[in-house]
């Protein structure tokens, strides 16, 4: 009996200290690299600016260039204005799409034009 306490106390201890092994050599410091989400903002920002005519950037309303991570989630928009809400990694200089809204005055100028068409 003493000798199966005396192993399941043993086993606890090295279990314990792998346990320990595992976490981090100082307060708030991780094992791991961050991800590329947590590298971005965790929270999602809203930027106005202009789309440039390839898709590829992104220019903000403090002439700020913002390189896009997913260029297809303005298909369609190259050249115009847009409110995006978007995740950023200011260290690249790069932006997630998250949505995309179509500045106010080009909606109403299309819808002029559309009005004329007709």
């Amino acid at each position: 009996m003493k000798k199966l306490m005396l192993i399941s106390f043993a086993l606890a201890l090295v279990m314990s200290l792998l346990a320990l092994a595992q976490e981090a050599t100082k307060p708030g410091e991780t094992n791991q690299e961050p991800t590329k989400a947590e590298k971005a903002s965790a929270k999602a920002v809203s930027l106005s600016g202009k789309v440039s005519a390839d898709g590829k950037t992104f220019v903000d309303k403090d002439n700020r260039s913002w390189t896009l991570s997913n260029p297809e989630a303005l298909k369609g928009h190259e050249g115009h204005e847009v409110t995006l809400k978007a995740h950023e990694d200011a260290a690249k200089n790069e932006i997630h799409v998250v949505s995309v809204k179509m500045a106010k005055g080009e909606m109403k100028e299309s819808t002029k034009k559309d009005e004329m068409k007709k």
